[in-house]
């Protein structure tokens, strides 16, 4: 009898430790690589700074796009950007400009 209270004295801590470590090491392995994990949020950082650098390129593209409309509107004519224009529509020069050509 003496010998089984000292049994269970020890081993039902110990077992009780062992299901509480498991548990435990379940909860931080799936709070570092779970997919809401720290490793997840990294990642999502990373895509988030890439979409975004991504997203302000776009933006300045569509700055100069708007830029060069706004010149060609009816109001404010731009004689240089109508005259690039035309030379890239017709593909014509002034009489006293070369032309190169590149291979």
């Amino acid at each position: 009898m003496v010998k089984r209270r000292r049994l269970r004295a020890i081993l039902i801590p110990l077992v009780l430790y062992a299901v509480s470590g498991a548990a435990a090491s379940y909860f931080v392995w799936h709070a570092y690589n779970g997919t809401r994990g720290l490793k997840a949020k990294e990642e999502y950082k990373m895509k988030i700074d890439e979409l975004q650098a991504r997203l302000d390129s776009l933006q300045s593209d569509r700055n100069g796009w708007e830029r060069r409309v706004r010149m060609m509107s009816a109001d404010s004519l731009d004689r240089d950007l109508l005259e690039e224009q035309a030379r890239v529509t017709l593909g014509r020069v002034h009489k006293d400009e070369l032309i190169f050509f590149y291979r």
